[in-house]
C-alpha cells in the first residue's frame, strides 16, 4: 500500500473511531436558561435540589423566598400566583425562575392529576426554603 493511501485509510479508521464513539457519548441538552436578580453575594454557598408532590387540588402555603428557585416541572400543571402579577403556568417538561422577595403561592389546579416538580434552590447557608407569610 503507497504511504499517501495507507494515511487516507488511517484517517477514515480514526474517524469511524470517533463516530463510533460519539454515539455512546451523552450530551446535555439545555432545557432552561434565564438571567436573574438577588442571588446571595456570601462566600459560601447552600445548594439545595428538592422534590414536591401535589395531590390534585393541593397548593403551597403564601410565601416569598430569599433567593430565586428554579422549578422543573416533572408531571402535571403548575400555576404560581405572584403578588401583583398574572397566574403562570407551567406544563411537565418545562422550568421557570420564582422570584425572591415577591409573595406567591404555588397550585395544583387540576381535579385529576398529580404534579410532581424539583427545585433548585441557592441560598446563603443556614437560609429558610421560604418565609411562610400569614
Amino acid at each position: 500500500m503507497k504511504p499517501v493511501s495507507a494515511f487516507l485509510v488511517a484517517i477514515v479508521l480514526v474517524g469511524v473511531c470517533l463516530a463510533a464513539r460519539s454515539e455512546n457519548t451523552t450530551k446535555p441538552v439545555l432545557v432552561f436558561s434565564d438571567v436573574v436578580r438577588g442571588m446571595p453575594r456570601s462566600e459560601d454557598q447552600a445548594i439545595r435540589v428538592l422534590t414536591a408532590s401535589f395531590k390534585p387540588g393541593d397548593r403551597t402555603v403564601v410565601h416569598t423566598h430569599r433567593s430565586p428557585v428554579t422549578v422543573y416541572i416533572l408531571e402535571g400543571t403548575f400555576t404560581l400566583e405572584l403578588d401583583g402579577r398574572e397566574p403562570i403556568v407551567v406544563k411537565a417538561g418545562q422550568a421557570f425562575v420564582e422570584p425572591p422577595n415577591i409573595k406567591m403561592t404555588g397550585y395544583n389546579r387540576s381535579t385529576t392529576e398529580a404534579l410532581r416538580l424539583v427545585i433548585f434552590y441557592v441560598s446563603e447557608p443556614d437560609t429558610p426554603f421560604l418565609d411562610p407569610l400569614n
